[in-house]
């Protein structure tokens, strides 16, 4: 578990600071069933300020619906742990972070709280980048991705195997076209 703090997570943190700063762009996290270890990953760098923006823990739905203005119709339809709600976080984000790019996770972390339909270590990750079109005078557009896994292990097992993989989507994006 503190093995996030070090090695692989400290190599994918540098990698995307050194890409948010040359860009000049600023990263913000939606974070549920994670609990805002995606952040503590980010701001356990030194000078992170200088790309990090900020967090909402939404744990609760109402955080989703009152914060990130998720639609309270996508939570009654698909459920917290979805593609839709996780989108809709992450879009929340950048307006309420004012973030260039974002990443949302929601998920079952356990011991208990799974279904025959998304078992306990499902997690639905979505990431959204700003950015600008190519063409002289192109409005500002918003990309998203969201995608599941299943997560192994306990309750801690879940959440850092998330936060990392919710960070991987961020540098996955940033790297993607569009940017």
């Amino acid at each position: 578990m503190l093995g996030a703090f070090s090695g692989e997570g400290v190599w994918l943190i540098g990698r995307i600071s050194e890409k948010l700063m040359m860009r000049k762009m600023f990263l913000g996290c939606a974070e549920s069933c994670t609990g805002g270890l995606a952040s503590a990953l980010c701001t356990n760098v030194p000078g992170s300020s200088r790309w990090f923006r900020g967090a909402v823990v939404a744990y609760d739905n109402a955080v989703k619906t009152r914060l990130l203005k998720v639609d309270e119709s996508l939570l009654a339809a698909n459920g917290a742990v979805s593609g839709p709600v996780v989108e809709a976080m992450a879009k929340g984000a950048l307006e309420a972070l004012d973030a260039h790019v974002t990443l949302a996770v929601s998920g079952i972390a356990g011991p208990d709280g799974g279904s025959p339909d998304k078992p306990v270590g499902t997690v639905w990750i979505a990431t959204a980048l700003r950015y600008t079109g190519r063409a002289p005078g192109e409005p500002q557009m918003v990309r998203t991705a969201a995608f599941s896994r299943v997560f192994p292990g306990d309750r801690n097992d879940v959440r850092f195997g998330a936060a990392l993989e919710a960070l991987g989507a961020v540098e996955a994006a940033l790297d993607g076209p569009g940017d």
